[in-house]
């Protein structure tokens, strides 16, 4: 029986490329996303090239009735998840305390931090029910350390981090794993959110250097997810090879 894999945000990035590596292995798929016409297009690429099973659900993950509607109320063929991949996220903005922006304060805090608490808390009695799953939380080297203009950003992912340890603890009993995924500077969508469409600010990020790939991270994710039963990687720190911590990079 095909395995089931829910990832948020997957309509670009890492969340697109982890449901093409997870569908490439004959897994369903439940993507979900705000962008509902790319969404669906992306549903049909999948059904098509891996001839699996796709439910694509069009939310957005801060409003919490949303998460509600769409999420703890799945049909029943698609309810015994075994893979949760909190994806959805953003940066906002690259300014200093005092210059920042509150709305995008607001929108990080309510999709990063708030967004994967709705998901998680929608998906996880079906998980308890089945006493399985697995949940991979998405977060971020700006979650192991903080850097000059990255503030709210950081702080959102420093609280991904403690989340993920704290739903391990408390999820044990359940036979729930849970694995945070760490990734240094990538070239997706990222800059090009962050920097509200400055391409030229967001192609800059990337000169110089080889930075991850969406793929890279996908290819991490499906090695977690396809461990034995009794093994959880419970936490990883990913960057290229030019890269150090969240900061330091080495360009030529």
């Amino acid at each position: 029986m095909a395995k089931i894999i829910l990832v948020t945000g997957a309509t670009s990035g890492f969340g697109q490329a982890i449901a093409r590596t997870f569908a490439a292995a004959g897994w369903k798929c439940i993507i979900t996303g705000r962008r509902k016409e790319q969404l669906q297009q992306f549903a049909e690429e999948l059904r098509q090239a891996h001839k699996t099973e796709v439910l694509s659900l069009s939310f957005d993950v801060r409003d919490r009735n949303a998460v509600e509607q769409n999420l703890a109320t799945l049909p029943a063929e698609w309810q015994a998840v075994d893979v949760l991949v909190n994806n959805a996220g953003l940066a906002l903005g690259r300014d200093p305390f005092d210059e920042a922006s509150l709305d995008d304060w607001d929108t990080m805090i309510d999709t990063n931090v708030k967004g994967l608490l709705y998901a998680s808390k929608a998906i996880i009695p079906f998980m308890k029910k089945n006493k399985r799953g697995h949940i991979i939380n998405i977060g971020s080297t700006a979650g192991k350390e903080v850097y000059p203009n990255g503030n709210v950003y950081c702080a959102t992912k420093h609280a991904v981090d403690a989340i993920s340890k704290s739903q391990r603890i408390d999820l044990l009993p359940h036979q729930i794993k849970v694995t945070a995924i760490h990734p240094g500077a990538a070239d997706t969508e990222f800059s090009s959110v962050r920097f509200k469409g400055n391409e030229d600010k967001a192609k800059a990020v990337y000169e110089g250097y080889e930075p991850l790939h969406a793929e890279d991270v996908a290819n991490i994710a499906f090695y977690c997810a396809t461990l034995p039963a009794h093994v959880c990687i419970n936490d990883l720190v990913v960057t290229c090879t030019a890269q150090a911590n969240s900061f330091i990079l080495h360009k030529s």
